[in-house]
């Protein structure tokens, strides 16, 4: 059973019989006919079931906000944001997707050479309950508009919210097909990883379920992208603007009630500007209305379920055991749900589990560190590469940014995931690319002709 649970409150709010074995074999049978014909649409084509999914997204808004507001405790605001974000980036592939896979002519032997971006077949994305319905479209939109079709396995806490996702699509008028959601538990994916008619898998989520995906999917001998853990750094140096650097950093911590892999967790701060730069933390953080996630006013609500809020209280006591100070929060509140109060760490080092484990909450770590130098030998001592921010002047930020051993790095700026760019991390944090021209081109044949008779 497939059982969602407020976790504001701690209430069941959905219960769902996973997708049996036969019907799990005839979506798949779907998905691998109407590729036949959805491989063979021109881009405007596909292009124009692209916008109307952005429209139905929009439409259908104040109905899906609210699934995964009681599924996983995101805050409504955000809910409706990271439905509009999915609406942008279906309108931004439908734009851009020919020109992203535009035929590349390379000088040769031959009369003409080039290359051309061919679809694969069926994309399987096997999603988180953070972000359920973002993390689809991520996958979903590029993939679609380089005429692959999908089917989308999202978390099994939030059935309700996977059942959205394809009914968006049922509603804008796409074939069926194109895009299926599967209902399932977690052990029935190695099977449809394995099945001959999925061409290539898209995870997010932990770095040990995603080496369990890359070891199954290579041993088909089937691409993959894997966006999985961070321990994100953020550099803030001494001649950085803090006020603008507090109000990026408390937003990234606290968003998704700081269930946000990309989001920087460990901020690596200039001794001469430290005090100060906590001292504003602090305020800023106090300032976080937490509370029922369906009310506008809320900035943050619950953590996703009770579990996971006690695994995250636990690095933090074990953290201030060592001798980290919790300048705020760290005490789980009474009462229902799965609840965390904004919690400020300082005085940690690279011993503590603060420092060296992915902080999956809304858990500040401030890192006192001499010289940037220093700031950035901390950075890359970790397990993680998927993102990193650096606070300073451009002329001293961009030399940093290449020491970075992360997958993007933001300079005085929000670490974000952007349809125009390319995403994606390095070391355990995973690899490949989602997002911009790098992204579509990830779930394509790169194949290349070369045209005769040979000249020269």
């Amino acid at each position: 059973m497939l059982t969602a649970i407020n976790p504001a409150t701690g209430a069941v709010v959905r219960e769902v019989e996973p997708d049996s074995p036969e019907a799990v074999n005839a979506a798949l049978d779907t998905a691998r006919d109407v590729y036949a014909t959805w491989k063979k649409l021109s881009f405007e084509e596909r292009a124009t079931h692209l916008r109307a999914v952005a429209t139905q997204l929009r439409a259908d808004a104040e109905e899906i906000g609210p699934r995964m507001t009681e599924e996983m405790g995101k805050p409504i605001r955000e809910a409706r944001g990271e439905i509009e974000k999915c609406a942008w980036t279906c309108e931004h592939f439908a734009e851009h997707a020919a020109e992203y896979l535009a035929d590349e002519d390379l000088p040769s032997d031959a009369t003409r050479s080039w290359v051309q971006h061919l679809p694969l077949g069926v994309v399987l994305g096997i999603l988180p309950w953070n972000s359920p319905f973002w993390l689809a479209f991520r996958v979903a939109a590029p993939a679609l508009m380089a005429g692959n079709v999908c089917v989308i396995k999202p978390d099994p806490h939030v059935p309700g919210t996977g059942a959205a996702l394809q009914e968006v699509f049922a509603r804008a008028g796409v074939p069926d097909g194109v895009l299926t959601v599967l209902r399932v538990e977690t052990p029935a994916v190695q099977s449809i990883i394995e099945d001959d008619r999925v061409a290539a898998i898209s995870f997010t989520g932990s770095t040990r379920g995603g080496a369990a995906v890359a070891t199954v999917a290579a041993g088909q001998i089937k691409p993959s992208v894997l966006e999985l853990g961070g321990s994100d750094p953020s550099i803030v140096l001494a001649d950085a603007d803090l006020d603008q650097a507090v109000e990026a950093l408390a937003f990234s911590r606290t968003i998704a009630t700081g269930q946000s892999c990309i989001a920087p967790k460990r901020l690596l701060v200039e001794d001469a500007v430290h005090d100060e730069f906590v001292a504003k933390l602090k305020a800023r953080l106090e300032k976080i209305r937490v509370g029922e996630p369906s009310d506008p006013e809320t900035d943050m609500g619950p953590m996703a379920r009770v579990e996971l809020r006690d695994e995250l209280h636990d690095q933090v006591a074990r953290s201030v055991a060592l001798g980290a100070k919790a300048e705020l929060g760290g005490q789980i509140p009474d009462g229902p749900g799965a609840f965390y109060p904004v919690t400020l760490l300082t005085g940690v080092t690279p011993d503590m589990p603060a420092f060296n484990e992915e902080t999956f909450g809304p858990v500040a770590v401030v890192i006192r560190v001499k010289d940037a130098d220093e700031a950035v030998e901390l950075a890359n001592r970790s397990e993680y590469g998927l993102a990193g921010s650096l606070w300073t002047t451009p002329e001293r930020a961009i030399p940093l940014a290449r020491a970075l051993e992360t997958g993007q790095v933001a300079i005085n700026g929000l670490v974000k995931t952007d349809p125009r760019l390319p995403s994606g991390g390095i070391k355990r944090s995973g690899w490949g690319k989602e997002l911009g021209k790098h992204g579509i081109r990830e779930f394509v044949n790169t194949q290349q002709v070369w045209l005769g008779p040979k000249q020269g």
